[in-house]
Formats: C-alpha cells, structure tokens, sequence
C-alpha cells in the first residue's frame, strides 16, 4: 500500500494500466511513483531514474511493494511509452493540486516549448513542441499538450484550455495566439484574456491604431481610458514604458467577433542601451476592464513562464539536450519534469531549484517535504 506520505493512489487509481497483466512484473503505482521521486531527486532520464530507484530501494520499500525488485530503465521507458498522456497528466495535475495550498489562480501564462533534443534520429516527426499553461504567482505547472506533427502551437491552445479551470483568472498569450477562436474557449471557461495584436491581425491592428490615433489627437479628453508609465534602470539600459488602455472602444470589432472585447491598449517602450535610443510599438486587446497599470502588470508577467518554467526545464532539467526517442515517452517524462518543478518551487526553502534537486538526492527527509501537502509556495 502507498504511504500518506505520497497519496498517489486514489489520485491514480483510474490510470489505465496499458500492459498485458500476464506480463506485469512491477506494479503501475510503484512504476509511477519511483519516476516522480526520482525525477524530483535530481534525475533527468529513465537511467537516472533506475539509478536513484537502486540507491534508495531501501527508503522506496517502507512504501511500495516492489514484489520484483527495481524496474530497469528501459522498463520505465516501455511503461511510460505506453501511458496515454493526457489521462497521466490530469493524475498528476489531480495530486499536484491536492498536496497544494488552495490557491487563488489570478494570472495564467500560455506558451510554446520546444525539446530540441528529442527530435535527433527520430524521423519525419521531429522534436517534442508542447504548448503549456503556468500559474505565474504561484509557479505551478497547470497543463500541457503536445503540438501535432502537421500542425503548430494555434490548434493546440484549445485544446488545453480544455484542461484548464480558468474561473477568475487573466489568461495572457503572444501574437500567436491572437485568434478568435482561443478568445471565445477562453471566456466560455470562466477566464478573461489578454492578447497581443500585430500584423496576424491587420484589420484589427489597425482599427485599434485609428482609435489611439484620435484620443491623442483630443489629448484623451473625453476620453474613456487610462495611462501607466513604468521607468527602470539595470544592466547597462534604461527602458521607459507607457500603457494606455480605452474602454469600450468605438470602431473595434463592430461585428462582435472577439469575446466580450471590453479593452484595447498600447504600449510604448523606450530603450536607451550604450548611448542609443530605441522605439517600439505594440498593441494588445483584452475583455476585462481593469487599470493601466493592472495590464502592464499581467503584460510583464507573462514572461514569467520564459525565466521559471522554459529556463528552468533546460538549465536545472537538462530538458533541451535530452534525447527521448519514444514520443509518448518523452512527453510523459516532460509532464514529471514539469511536475517536479511545481513541487520544487512550492517548498518555502530559499535555495535554487538545482540546490533543492541535490538536497532531495541526498536526503529522503528534504524529499519527503517536497513531495508532502503544504501551504507555503516560494513565489518567482
């Protein structure tokens, strides 16, 4: 029986075992469980993973059976290959979101990753691009899905809405993304959104262009709206940045194509760097009426999950250099790497993410605290 200190089993206990039971000499739970121990314990393929599985077999037995020893590497990796991806991630998501505080999800980031390394000698399907959403204040990993083969990030971001409780929350996405489609999924699952517009949109573009273009010319005077302005200094540059938002824009959107558009906004930045000036423009449209300044917040913080999650995944995970073959193995693997920097984010300890890896590696008690229920998250 799993011990309480994981609670993985009610949380499993509906994953399909895909194996042919006459042939199951380890058990799925135990399979499971060891990859996120080992994944957390500074791990970063299935050889790892057999490796730490071997070198802490005693620990493992207070609370697996192992009624056949430890599982070789490539056993992890033919179970992992034949797990159905989206019904392992929502287990994981499920746990993740009960050894968890009841967090309040305010912000979520959607974004594309690319694993560079699993494309190598795997033929016309190329490396593994998954599209991921992450809870920016809490650094939590909400959900991922794969980008298919044939196709790119725009046709995948539906689909992992799909998986997303959004009630509440500012979804915020790239120019990508700027699609009427992914603004309706958005509001229909109880999120507002806030999206960048560029020349994927020209008619958008530049209805929003024309409506700045005349408030400025009546200086914003009887004008429904808001200004921010932002000024920093650091790393050789000084970067100034306005926002202004219009509420309820005439001329935007007549036919009443993009979700409750309740806002559009620019912002304009100016960037000195080794004495020389540049300029640059962007737009952005969103359904929430709220400050300028709440926009340039949400705005800056999207990239949030390039610096805690993509960064991390490559540095800390090794995540770009590793070379998984299997394709449902790999994003599998990428769905515990994932989860085991939730988990190692939400511990209150103030080392890095790579130091707290270690420490999990060479001691079961840190290990045991990152896996256990608890109510402080280390924000990023």
């Amino acid at each position: 029986m799993v011990s309480p200190r994981l609670g993985l089993f009610r949380h499993f206990r509906k994953l399909r075992d895909p194996r042919r039971v006459n042939s199951c000499r380890h058990r799925l739970l135990d399979v499971i469980a060891i990859a996120i121990c080992a994944v957390v314990a500074n791990a970063d393929d299935w050889q790892g993973v057999e490796t730490f599985a071997q070198d802490r077999r005693d620990w493992l037995k207070t609370f697996l059976e192992l009624p056949n020893g430890i599982p070789s590497h490539d056993t992890f990796e033919r179970v992992f290959d034949a797990l159905e991806p989206r019904a392992f991630q929502e287990c994981l998501l499920s746990w993740l979101r009960a050894v968890s505080a009841a967090l309040r999800i305010r912000h979520v980031a959607i974004d594309g990753k690319v694993s560079r390394g699993s494309g190598r000698g795997c033929g016309p399907l190329g490396p593994l691009h998954l599209v991921n959403a992450w809870a920016t204040e809490q650094s939590l990993h909400l959900g991922q899905v794969a980008v298919d083969a044939d196709s790119n990030e725009i046709t995948a971001v539906p689909k992992l809405l799909e998986l997303l409780a959004l009630e509440g929350a500012l979804v915020t996405l790239d120019a990508m993304h700027c699609q009427k489609e992914t603004a309706r999924k958005i509001r229909e699952r109880g999120g507002d959104y806030v999206l960048t517009v560029k020349d994927n949109q020209p008619t958008l573009r530049a209805e929003i262009e024309a409506c700045f273009v005349q408030a400025f010319e009546k200086d914003m005077k009887g004008v429904a709206g808001d200004c921010y302005q932002t000024e920093e200094t650091g790393h050789g540059r000084h970067e100034k940045r306005t926002y202004t938002v219009l509420y309820e824009p005439a001329g935007v959107d007549a036919a009443g194509e993009w979700a409750d558009l309740r806002v559009i906004g620019q912002c304009y930045r100016e960037r000195t760097l080794g004495g020389k000036t540049g300029e640059e423009m962007h737009y952005f449209i969103g359904s929430r009426r709220m400050t300028a300044r709440r926009y340039g917040e949400a705005l800056r913080g999207h990239w949030r999950i390039e610096n805690s999650l993509h960064w991390q995944l490559d540095v800390t995970f090794g995540e770009d250099a590793s070379r998984e073959q299997g394709r449902t193995a790999a994003e599998n693997l990428a769905a515990l790497r994932r989860l085991a920097l939730s988990l190692l984010k939400r511990h209150a300890s103030k080392k890095s993410v790579a130091q707290k890896r270690l420490s999990a590696a060479y001691n079961t008690a840190f290990l045991e605290e990152i896996l256990a229920p608890c109510d402080k998250v280390q924000k990023s």
